[in-house]
């Protein structure tokens, strides 16, 4: 019975989530923070937020951050279009009875672009740069085997040549272990519910000596200072903000073998509603590793989507009493702006 209230209430949520009409395209700044972190949940077309159980879960879901165990590290690079450049950089502890702490940074640059004006539109000669970035503080702890929590505060900041913006913000994170659809009657292997919100915080306001123009307030008046100090105000923009709510379910496990499909339900401010969906198929070779093929679909029913099919391969070592060195490449398809590429590599010790 408690399935189906489950499901009727999954239902009702669904519909209300993407019955919204209004959806305030490019109301937000930082949207940075919207490129997904992490080659494992690239592959798996982003339907990460039940899934996360590594480093990356920074960004998905911080709770996913309580399944570590020891120390971890991990490091991503992924070339984004148009010559953007993605960096994340992540380091974790768990202390036993207390809970794990994290502490990571995302940082995207865009590269050197000319200086152009009216008068030079073809470039002054000079070149100016842009990047973004986000320094996150995480704390996740598992209350009770089938349920965990994490949170995370992090400081956003932006930066186009003169000119920046910061912001701080807040993310929050839930992950419910259930016995649903177990095939070995083990909660562990059941259905996994997990929720986050992310990026709940201040607003950005541009502000730097690029704003900062002389102006002749009475341009047609002789006798008049005509380079009176004058500087643009901006506007403040809202940050991206995104819930999620996803499951995930293991059809097949084994010593040998798990499979691992996962569908995530995503609401943002600014954008249409949308759904992921995605797979992982992990070999297990016994007191070595594993090899993890991965596929999905992000951005279902979204209005004009430019992604598409993901895919992904995964190799895990272990070595020296339980250590483990773990290496991800994800492919996305981004529609005309290209396909995407993107590496990770994590220690656990």
């Amino acid at each position: 019975m408690k399935l189906y209230k489950f499901i009727i209430i999954l239902t009702f949520l669904s519909h209300a989530a993407f019955s919204d009409d209004i959806h305030r395209y490019g109301t937000t700044a930082a949207n940075f923070l919207e490129i997904g972190i992490g080659s494992a949940s690239g592959g798996m077309g982003e339907a990460y937020v039940a899934v996360a159980n590594d480093l990356s879960a920074v960004y998905w879901n911080p709770a996913g951050l309580s399944s570590l165990k020891g120390v971890g590290i991990q490091f991503m690079i992924q070339p984004w279009v148009v010559n953007i450049n993605t960096i994340f950089a992540a380091g974790a502890v768990n202390v036993p009875r207390i809970g794990t702490f994290a502490l990571s940074l995302t940082q995207i640059g865009y590269g050197q672009m000319d200086v152009t004006t009216l008068a030079y539109q073809e470039g002054t000669g000079e070149q100016y740069t842009a990047n973004e970035l986000a320094l996150t503080f995480s704390f996740s702890r598992r209350l009770v085997p089938w349920f965990s929590f994490g949170t995370n505060a992090k400081l956003v900041q932006s930066n186009i040549w003169h000119a920046s913006a910061n912001a701080v913000a807040l993310d929050l994170g839930v992950l419910v272990n259930t016995h649903f659809f177990s095939v070995t009657g083990e909660k562990a292997d059941g259905m996994v519910i997990g929720m986050s919100i992310s990026n709940y915080g201040t607003r950005m306001k541009y502000d730097g000596i690029d704003l900062y123009q002389p102006i002749d307030i009475s341009e047609y008046e002789e006798g008049n200072y005509g380079d009176v100090a004058g500087q643009f105000r901006t506007q403040e923009w809202e940050l991206p903000l995104l819930f999620r709510i996803g499951v995930a379910v293991k059809p097949i496990v084994s010593n040998f073998a798990t499979l691992t499909l996962a569908a995530d339900a995503l609401h943002p401010n600014n954008n249409t509603e949308s759904i992921n969906i995605g797979f992982a198929f992990k070999f297990k070779f016994p007191g070595n590793g594993a090899i993890v093929f991965r596929g999905g679909q992000k951005a279902l029913y979204m209005d004009e989507p430019q992604f598409g099919l993901t895919g992904g391969l995964g190799l895990e070592w272990n070595f020296l009493n339980n250590r483990k060195i773990v290496v991800d490449y994800a492919y996305k398809t981004v529609g005309i702006l290209g396909n995407v590429h993107a590496t990770t590599i994590g220690l656990n010790f």
